[in-house]
């Protein structure tokens, strides 16, 4: 198979990548722009749908299922929960199983069919609870109407799952490394991946919300379910100018394969000599590995790459599940090393869940009118939220940069753990915020003549719990996305983006998890809990408290493992290896 790339020649071949039919893929037939564009017509739908719902559900379970705001909440944060862990499912499939391209398009296909039933289910009257009678009495959705509107939901989580995991992926795979021209037009992909994101997250929290709002549940899900669909179409009609990758297989196979063989080689005692441990150099495919030196920590592990002696490791092939070279085992521990990182970022996901749950209960109950015509709906108060999104990179990236620069002498200004705890800090202040507005609202609430209506209040005083998440976000997400990909290891790189998708996934479950236990320990007999079905009759402001409590902890905790971690390109310095962490980066990006 030809391997070189020849941009002048009309027959070039792509190094390493294939067309539909299994033949290696011409240069100037396949992928690029064109193939590249559908795709992100994709991503611009699932980023519409995903959040068109969970925004604005927790408003269809109160106002139309008639559910409490605690079980409605939980809801919401388990859709999105389930969303992002999914991503790892959809991930092992791709990498071990099918490919980017076929679950892309069976994922999707999943996704229109949880949107489809969510949209049937709004539409037929047997599928919902009959509207609040005139004195105020609402009868709670049915198990058969519960049961069909999670089976919607789940569907859609499950779809998502497949298509995050693989969309920016397939992206990168239409163009080729070994040309600098489409090496360049890759990186520009990642930039448009983004931007189109932003678009579909915009469209999401303002127009759709507001057909939601005002001409029905079931034009809103129902055009995104034709989005869907589009998008499905466009991305198929692509097929034939694809250019597809073979199957590498999942990186967590190999942890499970590392953790195995140290336990099942527990019993035995580590050779004082590290150059005794199993080094081979050629990977579970048979390629050659980039060596990495031994390193002392989580001396455990080392115990896999212990040859035993019933193993014959000149034999041409080995047990894999039973023995691992040095070189593996230093990868998982390198996964290891992250860990506390990684679990120190999860409460920021749990203060940004309140943003799509609380915070949209919270609007529901103030004045949200602009001028004598005009109603904000409540779940578009997030569009503050991501236009903070979009203000603070550019901020972040021609103001803040140059001035720590000067400080740090480094070129990216601040490391990306401090980049990561700027955003931590900003979660406290949130949470701190949404805890005085709270306070206020409750007072005007209790002394006005209708306790139980809309509170003479703007909704605007909800910007700034809005404002500084959508902030927080900007610079956790991109720090850890950043963190997760320049430290993954060479031969890991798949699961760097599986790592902090889980801290999202994580931070909406620990959320439905305190809720759930705030409610249980704060309610008496039914009533007078921190989180009621009327927030003005609760006490909201305690539960902003509490996870301002708990950010303060696990700012603590995140400081203490930012100060123990060693960044990568300091290890392979002190192991005398050299490391080019832009490549890296860009390979990682590439995974």
């Amino acid at each position: 198979m030809a391997v070189a790339y020849e941009e002048d020649d009309n027959k070039g071949l792509v190094s390493d990548a294939w067309d539909y039919k299994g033949r290696p893929a011409k240069a100037l037939e396949s992928g690029g722009w064109t193939s590249a564009a559908s795709i992100l017509v994709v991503e611009l739908t699932e980023r519409l749908t995903t959040l068109g719902i969970a925004v604005n559900l927790v408003t269809y379970l109160t106002g139309f299922m008639h559910l409490g705001s605690a079980q409605s909440a939980n809801t919401v944060t388990n859709f999105m929960g389930t969303s992002f862990m999914l991503c790892l499912l959809g991930g092992f499939v791709a990498d071990t199983f099918l490919g980017r391209y076929l679950t892309i398009s069976i994922f999707a296909t999943v996704q229109a069919m949880g949107v489809t039933i969510l949209t049937v289910s709004t539409i037929v009257p047997g599928l919902r609870p009959p509207p609040c009678s005139a004195d105020g009495v609402c009868i709670r959705a049915n198990g058969t109407q519960l049961s069909v509107l999670y089976l919607a939901l789940y569907l859609t989580a499950l779809g998502t799952g497949g298509l995050k995991s693989s969309v920016s992926g397939f992206g990168s795979d239409q163009f080729d490394e070994a040309s600098p021209k489409e090496k360049s037009k890759m990186l520009s992909f990642f930039s448009w991946f983004f931007f189109f994101i932003s678009i579909g997250s915009l469209a999401a929290v303002t127009i759709l919300v507001y057909i939601q709002d005002n001409l029905g549940r079931k034009w809103g899900y129902g055009i995104c379910a034709c989005a869907i669909l589009a998008a499905l179409l466009v991305f198929l009609s692509g097929t034939r100018r694809y250019r597809f990758k073979k199957l590498v297989g999942s990186p967590i196979t190999q942890i499970a394969r590392v953790f195995f063989a140290a336990w099942k080689n527990r019993s035995l005692d580590l050779p004082s000599d590290s150059s005794l441990l199993y080094q081979g150099d050629l990977d579970s495919a048979g390629k050659k590995m980039a060596m990495l030196n031994h390193t002392k920590q989580f001396r455990f592990l080392d115990k896999a790459a212990i040859v035993r002696g019933d193993q014959d490791i000149e034999a041409e092939k080995i047990n894999i599940w039973h023995l691992s070279s040095v070189t593996q085992v230093e990868e998982v521990k390198m996964v290891v090393s992250m860990m506390p990182i990684w679990a120190t970022t999860i409460m920021f996901w749990t203060v940004y869940a309140q943003m799509t749950t609380f915070s949209v209960q919270q609007a529901t109950t103030m004045n949200r009118h602009i001028g004598k015509s005009f109603q904000i709906p409540a779940a578009s108060l997030t569009v503050f939220f991501v236009g903070s999104i979009l203000l603070s990179v550019p901020v972040y990236d021609r103001i803040i940069v140059p001035i720590a620069r000067k400080f740090t002498g480094r070129r990216e200004g601040i490391t990306t753990l401090q980049r990561i705890s700027v955003g931590l800090i900003f979660s406290l202040l949130a949470m701190v915020f949404a805890a005085l507005t709270e306070i206020k609202r409750l007072r005007l609430a209790h002394s006005s003549k209708n306790p139980n209506g809309v509170v003479p209040m703007s909704v605007f005083w909800l910007v700034p719990q809005f404002f500084f998440v959508g902030s927080g976000e900007a610079f956790t997400y991109i720090g850890q996305l950043d963190f997760f990909l320049r430290e993954c290891p060479k031969g890991m790189k798949t699961i760097s983006t599986g790592m902090f998708l889980s801290t999202l996934s994580l931070g909406f479950f620990v959320s439905s998890a305190l809720v759930t236990i705030v409610d249980k320990m704060t309610t008496s007999n039914g009533s007078g809990g921190w989180i009621t079905d009327n927030l003005n009759m609760g006490k909201l402001y305690n539960f902003y408290w509490l996870l301002a409590v708990l950010c303060v902890l696990n700012f603590a905790f995140y400081l203490i493992c930012a100060k123990w971690y060693v960044y990568k390109d300091q290890r392979m310095a002190n192991s005398g290896l050299k490391v080019d962490n832009a490549t890296e980066l860009e390979e990682c990006f590439h995974a």
